[in-house]
């Protein structure tokens, strides 16, 4: 089975190159062109990645993450949200290695098969990082609507949460 799923890539690529060759595409000429458009996306891109990651080792660095998830962490609870998973639920939509490194104590801790390792590996599992994708989809649109996008997305992240802890409760 893994050298099947080994070979889908290659092979995508294979299948690319044949229908530009039979389609006459001038393939590095193709290539080429990719290549210049994506340098001004990156540059583009760049400040706004450069200061989520900025934030995010800022938060860490002064311990600002750790007060905040005492804070949140009875309104999580409130809301059917384990407390032992608001630290992963603050850090997630800031840094997904961070999430990572939040999901893996919380594993770590309290077990894999545990309702709170349950509720935190779907949470972590049905999130993005907000900052991240807001950074790299706003510095290419024109229209700038980033607050209200913002807000948007972490509503429904909240939301998202809350239903999976849910749903954990009553279906595993």
């Amino acid at each position: 089975m893994n050298r099947i799923l080994g070979c889908i890539v290659p092979l995508l690529f294979l299948l690319s190159f044949v229908y530009a060759l039979v389609k006459k595409v001038k393939l590095y000429d193709s290539f080429t062109e990719g290549v210049k458009g994506a340098f001004p996306l990156v540059v583009s891109v760049f400040p706004y990645i450069a200061s989520v990651i900025m934030l995010c080792k800022l938060l860490e660095a002064s311990g600002l993450d750790g007060a905040i998830t005492r804070v949140i962490a009875p309104f999580f609870h409130a809301l059917g949200v384990p407390e032992e998973i608001a630290s992963l639920v603050f850090i997630k939509p800031l840094s997904g290695s961070g999430g990572i490194a939040v999901l893996s104590e919380i594993l770590e801790k309290y077990g894999v098969d545990s309702y709170i390792g349950t509720c935190a590996c779907v949470a972590y599992g049905s999130s993005e990082t907000i900052f991240y994708i807001g950074a790299v989809y706003f510095a290419g649109v024109k229209r700038k609507k980033l607050p209200l996008a913002l807000a948007i997305a972490l509503f429904s992240y909240l939301a998202s949460v809350v239903l999976c802890c849910f749903l954990c409760r009553f279906l595993g």
